[in-house]
């Protein structure tokens, strides 16, 4: 009976270093139920329940083809036989787990487009297996591993009008032609193109002198801020000039303030009263495995410059940063700047969220059918960056409820938005369940940590290194104007660019004079300018004069 077995399933001796010793213990094994796990959910859907026998068959095959995936992985890591024959009993142990073997079996539905990569590295986690690879693609694997079982089905004259793969085939390749080449779920290509675009700190706009900060990553000198709850209350808006708050009640960019003075106080009150909590603490660790969180939506306001943006693209490059086989272990980031977005959707380019992501203006986009399941899964976090950046009030009106609609579709997901909270409106959001948070300032410990890692980061070490370090923690230290700057991420980046060559001023308006020219005269405005299209015909000039006018 054993010989018989590996015959039907087509296992020889040669077939493989681990895949003939664990197809041989379980052909021994005739009478095991075959069906009760590996095909548990994927008969539901079935015109007819296949024999015993050709579950066997089939069984036996999907799983030498899985194992001999996992086994040219390890060889392409170019691990020695002896080496590979140590992970045997693991992967014994691993095929033979409920869970594992319930997803495995999925890729016989016909419907599976993808399998939860998540839940098996997990488990060979869990089982204290041997690490595989640095470079080992699970989605890769998972992937061919379906198209595999898909080719034994068609290859079934018993299996294929039980399952009708072959016709279903045949209609989304029809469809495919029509739509063109989609893309792929690669996560490594995906984390590459994190890395890419938000790997480097972008400085080139606060740094005219040409220097080249090459080894700057923003993982290495990121700092975690604090945040503090205001649900109910957001106390910026209320110390806004009568008349700019007027302006922006008539334009319908701010709810309208009906606070009583008395009722003001109370707000104020409760909102300082509210517990002050890290970053990490509200949104999780991203270095760490998902945990509990206070907030599973959540809405990050902050002044320009506060560093709401640079924390969204610090949870994605951490997550970019692991070995391609860990990447499943951890929520997927989906970092959109809402501005492409809607820029996007107002084209007509995309009709939704996970629309954008398959095909949109993105550095690296992912299929959606694959990132589908991902989604209904969990196995995502996704940050929405910028809601503030959508000018159009109507046009933002549409992007929020998009948000929302994602969050309603797929309850699972955690989500994060960030706007400035000049013009954000809080209601819609807080009826969909989101919490809001106020981005604090840098406290005295963290500026200090951040002009140590500045100056380590971009100075070699000697005296100039050091005093260039104490000249800018003494102005921090000895000036309140600047110390109150210093306060606000960007300003603190900033100061640290001009104290590079120059002692900082010590009051805030020559300190601002500077930064600004600084700024202004990187400001692409013209460009920007000429992106309305119902500009693109003017011949348009602005000089340094005219944005220090706007401004």
């Amino acid at each position: 009976m054993i010989i018989d077995w590996l015959l039907v399933w087509g296992v020889t001796q040669a077939a493989g270093v681990v895949v003939y010793p664990i197809l041989q213990d379980l052909a021994k094994d005739a009478a095991k139920d075959y069906g009760k796990d590996f095909f548990k959910d994927c008969l539901k859907k079935v015109i007819r329940l296949p024999e015993p026998d050709v579950l066997k068959e089939a069984y036996g095959k999907a799983l030498k083809v899985f194992l001999e995936l996992i086994e040219d992985e390890l060889k392409e890591a170019n691990y020695q036989e002896a080496i590979i024959k140590q992970y045997i009993p693991y992967l014994k142990k691993f095929i033979d787990r409920a869970d594992v073997a319930e997803a495995l079996g999925m890729a016989f539905d016909v419907e599976c487009k993808a399998i939860n990569t998540a839940l098996l590295v997990r488990t060979w986690a869990a089982l204290n297996s041997p690490l595989l690879p640095e470079d080992m693609d699970w989605d890769f694997v998972c992937k061919s591993y379906i198209k595999s079982v898909k080719k034994i089905v068609q290859n079934s004259d018993k299996l294929r009008p039980i399952f009708e793969v072959q016709t279903l085939d045949k209609m989304a390749d029809a469809a495919q032609e029509l739509v063109g080449i989609a893309p792929v779920f690669d996560l490594g290509k995906y984390a590459e193109g994190l890395q890419e675009r938000y790997g480097n700190l972008k400085l080139e706009s606060l740094d005219t002198t040409g220097v080249y900060y090459n080894e700057l990553k923003l993982w290495k000198i990121f700092i975690p801020q604090n945040l503090r709850e205001c649900q109910e209350f957001i106390p910026q808006v209320y110390e806004l000039p009568k008349d700019r708050s007027r302006l922006l009640q008539e334009s319908g960019q701010l709810d309208v303030l009906e606070l009583a003075e008395a009722e003001l106080e109370n707000h104020r009150k409760r909102y300082v009263e509210q517990p002050i909590r890290g970053v990490f603490e509200v949104l999780g660790n991203p270095n760490e495995l998902a945990k509990e969180v206070v907030a599973k939506y959540a809405v990050i306001l902050g002044d320009p410059g506060s560093g709401k943006s640079t924390l969204l693209q610090y949870l994605a490059l951490i997550w970019a940063e692991r070995p391609v086989r860990d990447l499943p272990l951890h929520p997927l980031p989906l970092l959109l700047e809402l501005r492409t977005y809607a820029r996007d959707k107002q084209a007509g380019k995309c009709k939704d969220i996970v629309s954008f992501i398959h095909g949109g203006n993105i550095t690296c986009r992912l299929n959606q059918q694959d990132l589908h399941e991902k989604l209904k899964n969990g196995d995502v976090i996704a940050l929405f960056d910028g809601i503030d950046e959508v000018f159009d009030p109507a046009l933002r009106d549409e992007v929020v409820t998009d948000i929302h609609r994602f969050t309603n579709e797929y309850p699972k997901v955690r989500s994060v938005a960030t706007s400035r909270w000049l013009g954000y409106k809080a209601q819609r959001l807080r009826d969909a369940g989101f919490q809001h948070f106020m981005l604090q300032e840098l406290n005295n410990e963290q500026m200090q940590e951040f002009v140590q890692l500045w100056h380590d980061l971009n100075f070699e070490s000697g005296a100039d290194k050091d005093r260039k370090r104490e000249r800018l923690q003494k102005a921090i230290r000895e000036s309140r104007s600047i110390k109150e700057l210093a306060g606000n991420p960007l300003l603190l980046t900033m100061m640290a660019i001009l104290n590079r060559n120059q002692e900082l001023p010590r009051d805030r308006p020559e300190l601002y004079n500077q930064a600004s020219r600084v700024l202004l005269h990187q400001w692409d405005l013209e460009n920007k300018l000429l992106e309305d299209p119902k500009l693109k015909d003017w011949k348009i000039t602005i000089d340094l004069k005219d944005k220090q006018a706007m401004l």
